[in-house]
């Protein structure tokens, strides 16, 4: 009997132990992932010379904007009263004609300056929202494009009043993709005519399992699960949930999908999936060689026609 007691005993400070270690290592994997950065304002300086540096035919447009006092920005509220930033530049010439360009992880709005460049020649209005815990806008965690696509629903609504009557697409890249393909299953206003995702993820459990594997050569369970129970019980959401899989899959409108063949942060497999799970009308636009964000880059020209063609049957 006293041996029984013996073991039964080391189990249970093994089994705690365990458990301690679990929920210590899903605090920092929840935080590791879904933290902000530090000193965002300073950062969003930095992004903006980065983006012209890698994009130097938009240095002209942005000078211009910034001479006139053309780039604006403004403030949303969350019901909470936490406060939500945008730039948005109206077109040369009125019109209903109008794009919101979503920015990816730990990015912010300026980041999306060269797409809203495409726009701005081809006479659009251009709203670059900060995603919540992002750019200049309050947040104390990163949403994964879930929470943020009914933040951006609201930027739509704000958009059609600000330009007055608008035809809108929504245009993401990496995280922002996936915001559009969330919000794309909801039940959206008649101004959204069409989305563009440029290398979103099928999910964010599947995004982040990846990661678990690449940067910790960690299997999915335990950890995967326990993170994402916490995320659940922190901030309201899961990682399954966060789906713009099941998102597109209810999705009506038109969608242009845009993937890099050598995409190894959000795997260029992941395409394929969200493309075959969405109805029509749709359109799959693949960049041979083109790595993570980088299919504008590799490929302007073929990038900027495609996005042409795409959005001139569906928003005029």
């Amino acid at each position: 009997m006293k041996q029984k007691s013996y073991i039964g005993r080391w189990l249970g400070i093994l089994l705690g132990t365990l458990i301690i270690i679990i929920t210590a290592a899903s605090c920092y994997m929840l935080s590791f992932s879904l933290s902000p950065r530090d000193n965002r304002e300073t950062y969003v300086k930095t992004q903006l010379q980065e983006v012209v540096a890698a994009n130097p035919e938009i240095k002209p447009w942005i000078d211009s904007l910034l001479h006139i006092h053309a780039l604006h920005d403004t403030i949303i509220y969350k019901v909470n009263g936490e406060r939500m930033h945008a730039y948005y530049a109206y077109a040369p010439s009125r019109t209903p004609l109008t794009a919101l360009l979503i920015h990816g992880y730990k990015d912010s709005a300026v980041k999306m300056l060269h797409i809203a460049y495409i726009y701005a020649r081809m006479g659009y209005n251009v709203l670059l929202p900060d995603l919540y815990g992002h750019g200049l806008s309050d947040g104390d965690h990163i949403q994964m494009g879930w929470e943020d696509r009914k933040d951006v629903l609201r930027w739509s609504a704000f958009a059609d009043s600000l330009f007055v009557g608008t035809k809108q697409v929504l245009h993401g890249i990496s995280m922002g993709a996936a915001t559009v393909m969330m919000l794309s299953g909801e039940n959206t206003p008649s101004y959204i005519r069409c989305f563009i995702e440029d290398c979103g993820y099928t999910d964010v459990w599947d995004e982040f399992r990846g990661e678990l594997s690449n940067q910790f050569s960690l299997p999915s369970f335990p950890l995967m699960y326990t993170t994402s129970a916490l995320c659940k019980l922190r901030y309201g959401w899961s990682f399954a949930e966060a789906s713009a899989l099941k998102q597109v899959a209810k999705c009506n409108k038109p969608l242009l999908f845009i993937h890099g063949t050598t995409d190894t942060y959000v795997p260029t497999r992941m395409v394929y999936p969200l493309y075959t799970g969405k109805p029509q009308p749709k359109q799959l636009a693949l960049f041979p060689h083109s790595a993570h964000a980088m299919s504008y880059t590799d490929h302007r020209q073929k990038y900027t026609e495609i996005v042409k063609r795409f959005v001139g049957k569906y928003m005029e």
